[in-house]
């Protein structure tokens, strides 16, 4: 048993000297020095001395410099549980591993060395006391080789006792050895333990200052209008229309509305992407842009393609493309209605924006070549997609039959899709004020209201203002001029975009007279 045992702590010696050499190079600060000496040392110190240094020189108004400051504080607090940790592995496993490895086992494998060599010396003691005595008889000096026998029987004595102590200490360490193995291996235990309260510790640190790095990124206004929900967008920027979408339209208003083939002809790569990092920063520096109306399109369309919802939004899209397979096209426009009319606040807003100016837009189709057919194949699939797998292009593809469908008789009919829809730059025909009660969908209930708030197709010829009043056919009433605003009406005094706009105060009144059908 002794002899397995040896063979056991020679392994675990062995084994142990591995650990400890690949465990050292674990850490990250040097072994033997002091806590603070090795805290100044690690590497993540360093780190975190670098992030607030670059913070400091970036200021509190730079956005990355706050963050580069509180984040370094958040790594100083990394490197000091980091330091606690590896002064714990230190002391509580790797100086008794190293104790181990390299000094009680290699002791005992000593004693079973030095056990060799007293047997040795105890085999050469009895060799030579067996040959004084075998010369006994023939000794000329009997006394004298008597004597020389006893002297040598009592090294050879000695040298037995010698052997057997060592090897009762020997025995007496393996046995020791063997029976705190238990203690041995808690090490490695210790070890795992050691390393899941650093992470707990660090974890918790990490989460005690998250929030508060968040929040203040959070309240950082400046953020990229792109790749945002426009919801976000919108609460961040405290507007009603996204600044994209309602910079773009005024640029349009001012200088593309006659441009052939807006929204169709692809603008310069450097220039698009120049236009929308600048509407992404809400610079006021948009001049250079009014003379390139492609430059400004591509930016619009770019904006709603890349919308994380569409427009039109992912909960409607079965409404929508239901609606544009009836068969029957006043059906077809009340079912139209109605989904529009259903859709969240701030998407429905930002559409009506959206389609009462390419409804203007559809006004100059001879000068433009952009009928609401067209407008509708270029734009209408970055309106609406379905939320399913594959790239926006293969999205885009599967839906815009559909979409095209939808975008079309909405543009055709703007106006009564909105009725309401006075916008910030430019203004359209409103009709009378009305009830706002939903469009039927049966004959019956839809006879039952026609008489009160005049037909509900836009398609129909008449349509009463007042009651008492005669029909007057709306679908074929003009549209007032567009009331454009200026550059430098665009921005306020501080610099800041201010696209929102005020309602108009009046309205053309030639708007309100129609023409007849």
């Amino acid at each position: 048993m002794c002899l397995q045992i040896e063979r056991r702590m020679e392994t675990v010696r062995l084994v142990s000297h591995n650990t400890l050499k690949r465990l050292g190079t674990c850490l990250q600060g040097p072994i033997g020095t002091d806590a603070e000496k090795r805290h100044k040392k690690l590497p993540l110190t360093t780190l975190s001395q670098a992030m607030q240094d670059g913070g400091s020189q970036l200021g509190e108004e730079s956005l990355i410099g706050k963050m580069m400051d509180m984040c370094g504080e958040a790594e100083g607090r990394l490197a000091s549980e980091l330091r606690q940790h590896e002064v714990q592995l230190e002391r509580d496993i790797l100086e008794p591993l190293n104790q181990l490895a390299e000094v009680d086992i290699p002791n005992i494998l000593k004693q079973r060395k030095q056990l060799a060599k007293l047997v040795l010396d105890y085999d050469s003691a009895r060799a030579r006391w067996l040959q004084a005595a075998k010369s006994i008889h023939s000794s000329t000096n009997y006394q004298a080789t008597v004597t020389k026998v006893d002297t040598l029987k009592d090294e050879m004595d000695e040298a037995l006792n010698k052997v057997e102590m060592c090897k009762d200490q020997l025995s007496a360490d393996m046995y020791n050895f063997s029976s705190k193995e238990g203690d041995y291996a808690r090490y490695y235990v210790l070890l795992v333990e050691a390393q899941a309260d650093y992470h707990r510790k660090s974890l918790a640190a990490l989460e005690g200052v998250l929030p508060t790095i968040k929040a203040q990124q959070d309240s950082w206004m400046e953020k990229p209008a792109y790749g945002t929900t426009l919801e976000e967008h919108l609460k961040r920027s405290n507007r009603e229309i996204a600044l994209p979408l309602e910079a773009c339209v005024m640029m349009l208003l001012e200088t593309g509305m006659k441009e052939e083939g807006l929204f169709r002809i692809a603008a310069g790569a450097s220039k698009l992407k120049k236009l929308k990092a600048a509407l992404d920063c809400s610079t006021s520096q948009l001049e250079e842009f009014y003379s390139d109306p492609h430059a400004v399109a591509g930016a619009l369309k770019s904006y709603l393609r890349e919308l994380p919802e569409p427009l039109m939004t992912f909960a409607l899209y079965d409404e929508w493309t239901k609606a544009s397979n009836l068969s029957d096209p006043d059906k077809r426009l009340q079912a139209l209605w109605m989904t529009c009319d259903s859709m969240p606040k701030n998407h429905k807003a930002n559409f009506r924006y959206l389609v009462k100016f390419l409804a203007k837009l559809a006004q100059d189709s001879e000068v433009n070549k952009m009928t609401p057919s067209n407008i509708a194949i270029v734009l209408g699939p970055n309106l609406l997609w379905a939320k399913t797998e594959g790239t926006l292009a293969e999205m885009a593809a599967a839906t815009s039959v559909h979409v095209v469908a939808i975008i079309e008789p909405i543009i055709q009919h703007a106006d009564w899709f909105f009725p309401d829809g006075i916008t910030p730059l430019f203004l359209t025909a409103q009709p009378p004020s009305r009830a706002r009660s939903q469009p039927p969908f049966t004959d019956t209930d839809r006879a039952g209201v026609q008489s009160a708030r005049g037909c509900l197709s836009p398609l129909c010829s008449c349509r009463p203002i007042h009651h008492g009043q005669r029909n007057t056919c709306w679908g074929a009433r003009t549209t007032s001029a567009a009331t454009i605003l200026t550059p430098s009406e665009l921005y306020d005094r501080t610099g800041v975009p201010n696209l929102r706009g005020g309602n108009p105060q009046g309205t053309d009144k030639s708007s309100r007279r129609g023409r007849k059908g």
